[in-house]
């Protein structure tokens, strides 16, 4: 049997009785909720992460593929065939083995390693910007808008959840569509809903172009940037409006199944299956604006989980220079018995492991607890024209949560060590005799 730890539990057996007991179980309310505070945190931040990413993924795919030559934009309209060999066989891609550099013991070394999941699949898209014109001739509304079209490969997995009213747009084989998704954002400046019709002024080659339009569904993904300015319609429109035959295109969307294997699946499209006239580039790079500040996030989970620490520290060392302060007669007959000090100092490390583990428990229940609480009743509203959700997201994951555990119980157990050192300038002879 360990000494130390028989000591250590007797102490804490009989601490229930002693006057340091309030102190104690407010160390325990600091640690349960410094780590209540800190499962939370990651779990709404990777949670918004997720959220905001999936939308934009969803929006646009994950990778384009378009010609080399066109500014790297979302907007520019450049013609490239759809007849390629990788289309639509590009979806059968179930993994991929690519080389990941690391760096062991300060030297660079490349590691071979193989995705988690390939490539869900492959549609192809054209753009065209334009004016909307709706209402009266007294009260007409002016609207800026872009045209996405898309074809009969569409996924509409994504954009079926966002449908508020009406339905998708039609695709049929023979005839050219005149339908057309707009989000509830356009919809309700333009007072337009479904059913309704109204015309678009484009400028193509110094010509001015009319199209009509009938509107078979509203949108909302609460992406507002982006669903205020996009609509969809079919792909042969565009094609149409820009004086291309129905082969061509202004690019692929392709979609792949782990958003972990973002860089390895793009890179391997671009070497191993493009054309040298095609280039492929990820989302990420699109949209650089949105995705930085995503990751700003990162620093305020950090500042989060920091700050929660220092609360669990400070609370635990306080609590643990009382516990050695009520202990001093015990100290000085353990001394007086040829006890060394490093194993004195044990025993109240021991006592102080129980308390912080008494606190991960009750900040593991209630952390977890309310992460499940909101992803089940959404108690908490967010305004969706700032943070593009109405409600806090939750994405509870076990690592996460296992290291936040290990984490604060190493760094508080760690930082406890420097005031067990009291133990050390206590003197037997005065220990005894202190009452």
């Amino acid at each position: 049997m360990n000494f130390e730890r028989f000591l250590a539990r007797r102490v804490a057996a009989s601490g229930q009785q002693s006057f340091s007991r309030l102190i104690l179980r407010i160390a325990v309310a600091a640690v349960a909720l410094s780590v209540a505070v800190m499962i939370c945190s990651n779990a709404l931040i990777s949670g918004f992460k997720s959220e905001i990413s999936n939308k934009i993924f969803g929006f646009w795919g994950h990778i384009h593929i378009t010609d080399t030559d066109i500014n790297r934009s979302l907007l520019e309209a450049y013609p490239i065939s759809k007849y390629q060999p990788f289309y639509p066989a590009l979806d059968t891609i179930r993994r991929v083995a690519y080389l990941q550099e690391e760096e062991w013991f300060g030297y660079r070394v490349e590691r071979l390693k193989e995705t988690r999941g390939g490539i869900r699949h492959v549609q192809v898209f054209a753009i065209k910007p334009g004016i909307i014109e709706a209402g009266k001739k007294k009260d007409k509304e002016i609207e800026g808008i872009i045209l996405k079209g898309i074809g009969e490969d569409f996924d509409w997995a994504f954009m079926q959840q966002y449908i508020k009213r009406g339905r998708p747009i039609a695709l049929p084989d023979t005839a050219l569509s005149d339908e057309i998704l707009i989000s509830d954002q356009t919809a309700a400046r333009l007072q337009v809903d479904t059913g309704d019709a109204f015309i678009m002024h484009f400028v193509e080659k110094g010509e001015q172009l009319r199209r009509r339009f009938r509107v078979s569904g509203i949108y909302r993904t609460g992406l507002e940037e982006y669903d205020r300015k996009f609509a969809l319609v079919d792909i042969r429109q565009i094609q149409r409006l820009l004086g291309w035959d129905e082969s061509q295109v202004s690019g692929f969307e392709v979609f792949i199944d782990d958003i972990d294997d973002l860089e390895p699946i793009a890179e391997y499209i671009y070497f191993e299956e493009l054309p040298a006239e095609l280039y492929a580039e990820t989302i990420r790079k699109k949209l650089p604006e949105i995705f930085d500040w995503l990751d700003l996030q990162d620093i305020n989970e950090v500042v989060i989980l920091s700050l929660m620490i220092i609360v669990a520290i400070i609370n635990m060392v306080t609590a643990l220079m009382i516990l050695i302060l009520e202990r001093t007669n015990m100290i000085g007959i353990l001394k007086a018995l040829g006890a060394a000090n490093w194993g004195i100092r044990k025993i109240f490390l021991y006592y102080a492991a129980y308390i912080i583990a008494l606190g991960l428990f009750w900040g593991n229940l209630i952390g977890i607890g309310l992460c499940l609480l909101q992803d089940r009743f959404e108690f908490i509203a967010l305004s969706e024209e700032n943070y593009y959700l109405t409600t806090a997201p939750i994405d509870l994951n076990f690592w996460p949560i296992l290291m936040i555990n290990l984490g604060t119980l190493a760094i508080t157990l760690f930082f406890l060590v420097i005031p067990s050192y009291l133990v050390s300038s206590i003197s037997p002879v005065k220990a005894i005799r202190f009452k």
